[in-house]
């Protein structure tokens, strides 16, 4: 994980997010597919996230997740980030369906965690057991590196963590570290960019970021021009941002 200096421009990388889903994420690891920081610039857009208790993750994952996401799409000078934008409530509420308990998988085995992403998912844990063990041993790592909790960190020290996890160098006791990274930053992605009906997407700031009309009923005369399209983004409850 890069430093915020070195990461190229925050825009092009929420555009190559867009075609990325949870399924392809967990893929490239091999197996098949809140408290804000004290120095995110949150107040940059004076927009913070709507008030939720979780109903999944406990105080101490609750934290995890929110300093995470914080790192992954930190608010800047465009605009507001994961966490103003309600990810981690987009999180925790896919926590309650069927995708989270593996339900919409084939989760027989045998199980191969050696084989190629090709033959698909090869592990027994659905997501909700990859967060709630994986951020266990994510907590864990970060106490035995550098004495404290995760969302207590620094920010370059939390991006150098995210960065072992990313690249699997981390040694996690109950799931590979590149697991979690894989299915934390592919949330992390659908939240920013969902109907906020979902609960992420707050004040729809990522596609206004990229200039995404929403659910509008009809905008297919500005698909060919080359011009920014004129008109805020719709939600499918009829919301404006």
């Amino acid at each position: 994980m890069p430093s915020d200096k070195t990461v190229p421009a925050r825009r092009d990388f929420l555009r190559r997010s867009l075609a990325l889903l949870p399924v392809t994420a967990l893929a490239g690891y091999g197996v098949g597919t809140g408290q804000a920081l004290a120095d995110t610039p949150a107040t940059v857009s004076g927009q913070t996230p709507r008030a939720y208790m979780p109903s999944f993750f406990s105080p101490e994952e609750w934290a995890f997740l929110g300093a995470s996401v914080a790192r992954l799409i930190p608010a800047d000078e465009r605009g507001p980030g994961a966490l103003e934008a309600g990810v981690p409530e987009y999180i925790d509420r896919q926590m309650g369906t069927p995708y989270a308990s593996g339900n919409q998988w084939y989760m027989r085995g045998p199980f191969q965690p050696d084989a190629p992403a090709t033959m698909g998912y090869q592990l027994q844990l659905a997501p909700r057991d990859v967060y709630r063990l994986g951020i266990g041993d994510a907590e864990a790592y970060s106490r035995n590196q550098h004495g404290k909790p995760f969302a207590e960190l620094d920010a370059g020290t939390q991006d150098k963590l995210l960065g072992a996890f990313e690249r699997g160098e981390a040694q996690f006791e109950h799931v590979p570290s590149r697991l979690l990274f894989a299915l934390l930053l592919s949330n992390t992605r659908e939240g920013f960019f969902c109907d906020p009906m979902y609960g992420g997407n707050q004040g729809m700031v990522g596609w206004t970021l990229i200039g995404f009309p929403g659910a509008r009923a009809d905008f297919m005369d500005w698909v060919e021009r080359d011009e920014r399209y004129p008109f805020p983004p719709v939600s499918i409850r009829g919301e404006r941002a």
